[in-house]
Formats: C-alpha cells, structure tokens, sequence
C-alpha cells in the first residue's frame, strides 16, 4: 500500500513512529507533508470561522526524515503563501509534490500568491494536494478553476471534499480529469461515490496519519469490499503513476 497522505508531526521520534505505525499496517510507502503547523484547536476554529496562520511548515524535518527512510517516505513541499516562493522554486528537485492549505494558511485557491506556487509545481511536474473548504476562495468550484488553468498538472482533492459527505465536490470535479481525490477522512459512502463518478485511476489511498490511524482508512475499503484489481489501483499503483515512479 502507498499512502498518498501522511504528515510529520514535531516531536522527537516522529518519523521513526511513523515507519513502525505503517509497518503494523501494511503500508510500504507514503507521501509526507510537514504538520502540527498549528493546533488542532486553531485549525478547526479557522476551518469553521475563518482566520490565517502565517507559520512556516517545517519542510526540512520532512526532507531529512524521507532521507533516512530508504526511499519508503517521499517530501511534499508544503507551502507557505506568505514566503517567498523562490524558497519552494529553489528546492524544487528535492521534492516530489506542492501542498496548499486555505485552511491553515487563510489564502484562497484564486489568489496570485497561489497561482505562482502552482506554476512551479507545474514546471516541475509536481502534483498539488489541497482541501477544500466552504467558503468563497477555497471551495471546490475554485479548485476546478485552478485545474483548468494549468491542465497539465494533477490536482489532489483532499479527504474527498470540504467534508465528509461532499458528494456535491466528487460531481464537480468529475468532469475535470486532471484533479483526483484522495480518500482519508471521508465517509464510506463518499469513498465509494468517487469510485463510481471518477473511476478507480482517479481515487488515491491516504490515511492523515496522525490525525487517522491506518487501521481506520483500511477498514473503510475492507467495508467497501473492492475487487482486487481495483484495490491495487488505488492503494499502489495510481500514486506511482502521478509521482512517475515505477512500483516496488
């Protein structure tokens, strides 16, 4: 299995939780995005009020913790809006993928300071992670914009949409084949929904480790009962082929 969607956490032994979390799960590989930006407390206040963060993710906890990994951990390169992006554009090639978040950061899909981190990933063919939100700037219709602004980049819908049971973001952005969905945090149902409206090449495995165990996202696809094909697609073989890598 591939998580496409775990985050280093700033605490002594971190990564080493990590790996051993993965190892008890069955997970071989995952994409690693700097967390604990803010606390979870600010973070769902700003979720449902409003609000900005200008903190600074830690990216360079997360190159060293994927540099000791033996290649299992791959860097996602989570960006601050507020900093210059030349920092992100002259790091480029030590990462594998750009993530945004209005919901930590406070800054919509539609602003400039967005549009030119996603010219970066997109010269260097990195794709984008986002959440969603409801609000104007960040919702899912937003996300649709950005795609097809830059059609050759693959957008990530996190956690399928701005809730759990965002069927109305699947709809939209089924229509938009360069932005997939990755799966933590939503419900069954929704996992399934996507399956069906974008088919099993658009739909990712992730987990939001900490924040989710990967026992739970395992159960959600064990209740979904998949065949084993289209299990292999989205746990494996979809990750490999947006990070342009062969499988292991």
């Amino acid at each position: 299995m591939f998580d496409f969607h775990a985050r280093l956490v700033p605490r002594p032994g971190a990564a080493a939780a990590l790996l051993s979390t993965m190892d008890s799960a069955g997970v071989r590989r995952a994409v690693l995005s700097a967390g604990g930006v803010v606390t979870l407390e600010r973070l769902s206040a700003q979720i449902l009020d409003g609000g900005h963060s200008e903190a600074e993710p830690d990216n360079g906890a997360v190159l060293a913790a994927c540099a000791g990994s033996g290649g299992r951990l791959l860097p996602c390169y989570f960006a601050s809006p507020y900093a210059d992006p030349h920092s992100y554009r002259a790091q480029v090639s030590r990462y594998r993928g750009l993530e945004l978040s209005p919901a930590v950061h406070g800054v919509g899909l539609d602003d400039p300071r967005t549009g030119a981190l996603v010219a970066i990933a997109a010269q260097a063919r990195h794709p984008v992670y986002v959440v969603c939100l409801g609000r104007a700037g960040a919702r899912t219709a937003d996300l649709v914009r950005l795609a097809r602004r830059f059609p050759d980049t693959t957008f990530v819908s996190g956690h399928c949409g701005a809730i759990g049971i965002d069927a109305s973001g699947i709809g939209q952005i089924a229509a938009v084949p360069n932005i997939v969905a990755e799966t933590s945090g939503c419900f069954t149902a929704i996992a399934r929904l996507a399956l069906h409206r974008l088919g099993p090449d658009r739909v990712l495995f992730g987990t939001e480790y900490p924040l989710q165990h990967p026992s739970v996202e395992l159960a959600k696809y064990a209740a979904l009962d998949l065949p084993a094909p289209v299990w292999r697609q989205v746990a494996w073989h979809n990750a490999h082929r947006l990070l342009g890598e062969e499988p292991r």
